[in-house]
């Protein structure tokens, strides 16, 4: 009887990361502390999304950045030319896992399924060859960081976020959660769907990013993806890189009897 207790906390260790405080001070690499203090990291969840996304890469072209954006592979799969239109625009393509579903909850069979199929749709569609990997929620797994791994994915969360996918937020809502927590070094979560969120949120999002980008610059912080963000967490990933097509197929042909299943 005393087995099923430990197995469930071993699960369910990583999970400890999902408290921004105990992150920032003990896993400063997973929090997306990077290495320089003047620039801070611009990242996505959710999408992509076949209205926000659009306007979201129009809005990032006229204020000249670019930014991570950590994709669902189910809507890779139903929104390819907007996914293929994220990487054309030289945005850093990352993982968010095949359907956003919290990962304490599912085996680690389906775990890896998951991560497998989520990476092989992102290759497929976008061309690029993902490095980050972020859980859905910021709640990981034993299994999930195992598979992360075996895919030649880190994983990498946030140091501040919008808090923008609430059928409360509005534009004032967004920019003050996300000054709360900014500082230099640090990494920007924000949403460019509602595919796990109150509907038409992301509205929201780019109502607030604007005045967003004007902070940073008015802090003397340059905005940019997580490639150029410093995180010690990179060179390891890419000298994982090379097995991670070979692993991502393997680990979606293991998943394909399964069903397909805010941050």
């Amino acid at each position: 009887m005393k087995t099923l207790p430990a197995l469930a906390a071993v699960h369910a260790a990583p999970a400890v990361a999902a408290i921004g405080p105990v992150r920032r001070a003990l896993f400063p690499a997973l929090a997306g502390i990077g290495g320089d203090p003047r620039h801070v990291a611009l990242t996505f969840d959710d999408g992509p999304h076949p209205q926000a996304t659009p306007r979201l890469l129009r809005m990032l072209d006229r204020h000249g950045v670019r930014a991570t954006f950590f994709l669902v592979g189910r809507m890779v799969e139903e929104h390819p030319e907007v996914a293929r239109s994220i990487a054309t625009a030289g945005h850093e393509i990352a993982v968010h896992g095949y359907d956003h579903r919290l990962l304490l909850r599912r085996t680690p069979a389906d775990t890896l399924a998951d991560l497998g199929r989520a990476t092989s749709a992102v290759v497929a569609v976008t061309g690029r060859q993902p490095v980050w990997w972020r859980p859905p929620y910021g709640v990981a797994s034993t299994a999930a960081m195992i598979g992360a791994r075996r895919l030649g994915l880190a994983p990498v969360l946030w140091t501040c976020w919008g808090r923008d996918w609430t059928r409360r937020a509005t534009p004032e809502s967004v920019y003050h959660a996300v000054r709360r927590g900014l500082a230099g070094g640090g990494t920007i979560l924000l949403h460019d769907s509602d595919v796990s969120a109150a509907p038409s949120c992301w509205e929201s999002m780019l109502g607030a990013l604007p005045s967003i980008l004007a902070l940073c610059r008015a802090r003397g912080y340059r905005v940019g993806p997580l490639g150029e963000h410093g995180l010690r967490t990179r060179e390891a990933a890419f000298q994982r890189a090379p097995r991670t097509r070979r692993t991502a197929t393997a680990a979606t042909t293991a998943g394909s009897t399964t069903s397909p299943g805010p941050a």
